[in-house]
């Protein structure tokens, strides 16, 4: 296996601890798609998820710094990811735009459905963002796929920390009891099905979204909208302590990939958070169309965040997810 490109960073995970991290190798390019979602058990046992609660201290939460990662993904037709039946739960309106990356004044829905994500990574802790949904299980956190496995390996410890804030934990910390990625991500990473899910346990006997509530989500939808997104910065100029959002006008990357770009300074810790459409700024409340993902390492490009096309495969993994 040949070392990957440089051209493309998964630059918005955080990780723990000065050791350097390997830059990722390209799977090999046989490697086969299951048909459907993976899935991961992580802690379903009471004892399980209360030795999860009780790793994740505010010190270990706070601790976590930006660790660039290397990867060149496998390159996808725009027709193989846009295939499928639209599907919107429920639309709103939107607002003014644009913005390159300020802390989230607003407040609203998305103060409390946006939350960090925490993990174990190799022996490290680790970071990203992530986003409560509309579900039928009323569980169902929308991340990145390398948010809940990456290296050909699940992320373990893994937490949802809904409306963090500065070491702040006022909706509490959910395990997951499950976590999922797209096919794709499982077999080969591949940055246009970047998309991952958890299904997180019942806290003090509460399901997460009779707590904070739900966004919409969306599947095979028109480009080149208008959007929203958010997330959890680390690395400079941000320190991970607050939500931060962009907005504007999204693109096609036209360098062979089939994800969309949204002009945006986020950086580091930022993977997994949402993208929305039809954001209503009142509200906070909006139709979650992607996620964070990846920069490039282009000067021309670099003010660009990318996000997977939320198509099929996409739709698949939430319907597993909230199935479950």
């Amino acid at each position: 296996m040949k070392r990957s490109s440089p051209l493309r960073s998964l630059a918005l995970a955080t990780f723990g601890g000065a050791a350097l991290v390997t830059p990722l190798l390209a799977a090999p390019a046989h490697a086969a798609a299951p048909p459907g979602p993976s899935v991961r058990t992580q802690a379903t046992a009471a004892a399980d998820q209360q030795r999860v609660l009780r790793f994740w201290t505010s010190q270990r939460m706070r601790s976590a710094t930006p660790m660039e990662k290397l990867f060149k993904p496998k390159r996808t037709t725009r027709e193989e990811v846009r295939r499928g039946l639209a599907k919107v739960l429920p639309p709103v309106s939107v607002q003014s735009i644009p913005n390159g990356g300020s802390p989230w004044t607003g407040g609203g829905a998305v103060t409390r459905t946006g939350g960090r994500v925490f993990f174990t990574y190799q022996g490290r802790t680790a970071s990203c963002s992530g986003d409560a949904v509309t579900s039928a299980n009323k569980s169902t956190v929308i991340t990145a796929g390398h948010c809940v496995r990456l290296g050909g390996a699940w992320h373990t410890n893994w937490v949802f920390v809904p409306g963090y804030n500065n070491g702040n934990t006022p909706h509490g910390t959910w395990s997951a009891a499950r976590t999922l990625a797209t096919p794709q991500w499982t077999a080969s990473e591949d940055l246009n099905y970047d998309v991952g899910a958890a299904v997180v346990n019942q806290l003090n006997g509460q399901r997460l979204t009779d707590v904070v509530g739900g966004q919409g989500i969306a599947f095979n939808q028109a480009r080149g909208q208008a959007m929203y997104s958010f997330g959890y910065p680390a690395a400079a100029p941000y320190d991970g302590s607050r939500l931060i959002y962009c907005s504007g006008t999204t693109i096609n990357d036209f360098l062979g990939q089939s994800t969309i770009g949204l002009r945006c300074n986020m950086t580091g810790g930022s993977s997994g958070g949402p993208w929305f459409q039809n954001f209503n700024e009142s509200t906070g409340a909006g139709i979650q169309n992607s996620v964070n993902s990846y920069k490039y390492n282009l000067p021309f490009l670099n003010a660009y965040m990318f996000g997977p096309y939320f198509g099929a495969d996409a739709q698949n993994l939430y319907n597993t997810a909230q199935g479950s």
